[in-house]
């Protein structure tokens, strides 16, 4: 029985198989078959009949099976990018019908992607950075292999060649396709340098071949300032600076053969360099071809390069066209400031004589090109006439690469843009018709300012509120449309300041117009300042209403732009009156009278030049300078007063111990201040290495009399030390920034008359962004004041030395800190200042 029954089965299997067997050949042989049904199988997200529908795979359709229809559809689904898998199955046939499967996996949506070990500003720029910053991004296979490729790439580079990142991917529980992206990076330490080592040099020693590799260096004790360290991209740059090197010493063949990188067991490099010098070069006969603006005489003394000269490639390669300064003094240069925009010059070796190469500098002049179309973009507040008016580039004018960099220069003066971001786009530039059109690209900064600070200190709180705007518009004062918050847009500048307490309270109102008239640089400007001061006791806190001063100041002024000797210059004129009403008020100590009144009416004129730049907040070329004199009407000429006679009636008074006497001779000695004050103020700017800016300075200062018998007035006088803040200025006084010592530390308590002062900064920036830029500095100060020309020592000077920190924000201004080491002894100290802190508001230096 049980044979009986294993052989039945065999026969039921056997006639199954070659039932399928049957079916499967007939499918073969292309029969066409009628859709009676579809299943969609594997869809989460996605609604099953939308997916029928893009397929285009419909009930009642006739199909031949099979069919490269079959394959066109899964090659459009997989055109969607939103599925993993995709097979078409044939589920069963009923005579004429075939009813199909359509199988497909979907391709999981990103929901949310993180990175652990990093900050949230840093994890927003990484993710976008990465491509997977927005929620939806399909997550497949070759999403996180590029992910993880990415992130090792970017720290590899960044010299973290033991970056290790794993990335892991979790089913969202709030989405039916959603998965979440943890990303987690552990960069390691940065790969340092154990040694390098060359190869086939013979010219120059390994010594000096490291030194020109100015990124890549091996780790050496007691270096701080560029510390070891292997960054991909660093070390090709120095592979090709040490190439230039040999280039600029005459060896013109020399390459770098290969270099190999060594992986170290404790997870630094070596790197072996090997080079092939090749033999040294001379220049020879250098000729120029195509030239006819300028003759041969005027191309050699731009070139500068003589015959027998040691071969210096790149040094040619400045000389022709230096594309590292906007303003190089070189062939290429002289042509398109004159013009020649579409003249090519190109260097060509004709021969090589032994250890000698001639020289052929071809030149292909074109014809000269104009200015066509000049436009701006990025200026969203800023007026675009404002802009216009800054430029040397105007449509018609014959073009000028000279006038480019100016341009960009004025508008960076005018600090309503990033300096360091102006950008130009030439646009339809025609060789045929000589004509190339200029977009300026620019980005506009916070013009306004806001200051508001309180304290509590000598028994009163103290209020500060100032309000500065640079990009006012007094012509839309009367239109509500155009405060945003305040009407802006017309380059004009507008500031607000009160002060307060319960002794004393100051107001203070400026605005300047520069360009009164719009038609020329004429900067137009008017200030006014009221200061009120009670009397105070400086011990129980007591305020006295019925002591008081109060000091009015209103100044008017002028300044044209000039253009002899250039255009940078200007001279500047400004009228300016002060008013002092004194009643029964004695702790000003600069008055020796309590009750009267005290004018100064003065004449400023001034002579400047600026051409430093291009970026106001941190310059790299350039200086400026400016020499002034502030005038008063010599009063003592045609006053009639004896002052002579004043003056031994003082003393005598003195003598005798009569003050109200010695009060009522100073108020007739100070009813109308007379001096005449000179001041010279300089600084050059000189970019000494990539981005490092030497700055040196000198300063001059001298107030004089008139009458000598009348006397140098208590006023307007020169007050040295500390950060040169003005907190007290009720006399006019100047205070002279002299860091390393206390503020007034190096003048007596009446100031003196004369100073003078020197003084180094070595800058570095740390970032120059619009909404912040940030620089550190050394510097180095020499500088004293002297009562009167007799005493007057340029040479004996108080000196000081450190480090400091600026932070300019257009907000909030100049802020700084600086440490500053004061190596000689204040007035009236028998100590050396020593080590000093100054904070720096406002001031930019």
């Amino acid at each position: 029985m049980l044979k009986r029954f294993l052989l039945l089965a065999f026969l039921a299997v056997v006639s199954l198989v070659n039932a399928q067997e049957e079916e499967r050949i007939s499918l073969g042989q292309g029969k066409k078959y009628t859709i009676g049904g579809i299943e969609v199988t594997g869809a989460k997200r996605y609604n099953s009949q939308t997916i029928l529908t893009t397929s285009g795979l419909k009930v009642g359709d006739e199909i031949e099976i099979p069919s490269e229809k079959f394959s066109a559809i899964i090659h459009k689904l997989w055109g969607y990018k939103l599925f993993s898998d995709i097979n078409i199955y044939i589920q069963r046939v009923e005579g004429h019908k075939v009813f199909l499967e359509l199988a497909i996996q979907e391709t999981p949506s990103l929901i949310e992607a993180r990175i652990s070990g990093v900050g949230k500003k840093k994890e927003e720029t990484l993710l976008k950075e990465a491509g997977i910053d927005k929620k939806g991004v399909k997550v497949n296979e070759s999403l996180i292999a590029n992910t993880r490729n990415y992130f090792i790439n970017k720290y590899n580079k960044e010299g973290y060649l033991n970056a290790k990142v794993t990335v892991n991917t979790r089913v969202d529980t709030t989405d039916a396709n959603g998965v979440n992206m943890l990303i987690h990076i552990d960069k390691g330490s940065k790969v340092k340098v154990n040694n390098i080592a060359f190869q086939g040099n013979s010219e120059f020693t390994e010594k000096q071949l490291r030194r020109k590799l100015k990124s890549t260096k091996k780790i050496q004790l007691g270096r701080f300032w560029k510390r070891s360290k292997y960054v991909k991209k660093d070390f090709d740059e120095d592979l090709t600076k040490l190439v230039d090197f040999y280039k600029e010493k005459g060896y013109r063949d020399a390459r770098v053969v290969n270099d190999t990188l060594i992986r170290n067991a404790n997870g630094n490099v070596d790197l072996r360099i090997a080079v092939e010098e090749g033999k040294r070069y001379y220049f020879g006969d250098i000729r120029f071809l195509g030239n006819s603006v300028y003759n041969d005489r005027v191309l050699n003394e731009i070139l500068g390069i003589k015959k027998g000269d040691v071969y210096n490639g790149v040094l040619l390669k400045k000389r022709i066209q230096d594309n590292s300064k906007p303003d190089a003094e070189d062939i290429s240069s002289l042509y398109q400031n004159s013009g020649y925009l579409f003249s090519q010059i190109h260097p060509v070796e004709t021969s090589v004589n032994n250890d000698t190469i001639n020289f052929e500098v071809r030149i292909q002049e074109g014809k000269p090109a104009h200015f066509n179309k000049i436009s701006v973009v990025g200026n969203q507040k800023t007026n675009d006439y404002v802009i216009y008016r800054e430029m040397r580039t105007r449509p018609g004018y014959l073009y000028s690469k000279d006038a480019i960099v100016r341009t960009i220069r004025e508008l960076g003066q005018l600090q309503l843009f990033d300096a360091q971001n102006i950008g130009t786009d030439f646009k339809n530039a025609d060789p045929n018709a000589g004509t190339v059109d200029i977009e300026y690209n620019l980005t506009e900064t916070g013009s306004s300012q806001v200051q508001l600070q309180g304290g509590y200190g000598g028994g009163t709180f103290i209020g500060t509120v100032a309000l500065s705007f640079n990009n006012f518009s007094v012509k839309n004062l009367f239109n509500p449309k155009a405060y945003k918050p305040v009407p802006m847009g017309d380059g004009q500048s507008l500031s607000l300041s009160v002060q307060v307490s319960r002794y004393y309270r100051t107001y203070g109102f400026s605005f300047s117009e520069p360009w009164m008239g719009g038609k020329q640089p004429v900067q137009f400007s008017v200030q006014f300042n009221r200061t009120e001061q009670f009397g105070y006791n400086y011990r129980n806190y007591d305020v006295d209403k019925s002591k008081r001063v109060y000091i009015t100041s209103i100044g008017v002024g002028l300044a044209k732009r000039l253009r002899i000797p250039d255009d940078y210059f200007q001279i500047a004129h400004n009228l300016s009156y002060q008013h002092y009403d004194l009643k029964d008020y004695t702790n000003l100590g600069v008055f020796t009278f309590k009750d009267g009144v005290s004018n100064s009416l003065a004449y400023t004129l001034a002579l400047s030049r600026n051409s430093s730049g291009p970026n106001p907040i941190y310059p790299m070329s350039g200086s400026n300078f400016s020499i002034s004199a502030k005038l008063t009407p010599p009063y003592s000429l045609f006053n009639g007063i004896d002052y002579g006679k004043l003056a031994e009636d003082r003393e005598a008074a003195v003598a005798d111990k009569d003050s109200d006497k010695v009060s009522a001779i100073d108020q007739e000695r100070f009813r109308w201040l007379e001096f005449y004050k000179l001041k010279f103020t300089s600084a050059w700017y000189t970019n000494l290495y990539s981005k490092f800016v030497l700055k040196f300075g000198a300063d001059f200062g001298y107030l004089g009399a008139y009458n000598n018998k009348r006397g140098i007035v208590p006023f307007e006088r020169f007050f040295m030390g500390g950060d040169g803040l003005g907190y007290y200025n009720m006399d006019s006084r100047e205070n002279i920034q002299m860091r390393g010592y206390e503020n007034y530390s190096l003048s007596s308590d009446g100031g003196e008359t004369v100073y003078n002062k020197f003084s180094l900064e070595l800058r570095y920036p740390i970032t120059l962004k619009p909404m912040a830029s940030i620089y550190g500095l050394a510097f180095a100060e020499g500088g004293n004041v002297y009562n009167g020309m007799s005493n007057f020592n340029p040479f004996q000077l108080k000196r000081s030395a450190g480090l400091g920190l600026r932070l300019f924000m257009p907000q909030f201004g100049m802020l700084g800190i600086d440490f500053g080491y004061g190596f000689d002894n204040p007035a009236n100290s028998n100590t050396r200042s020593g080590w000093q802190t100054h904070f720096i508001f406002g001031q930019q230096f």
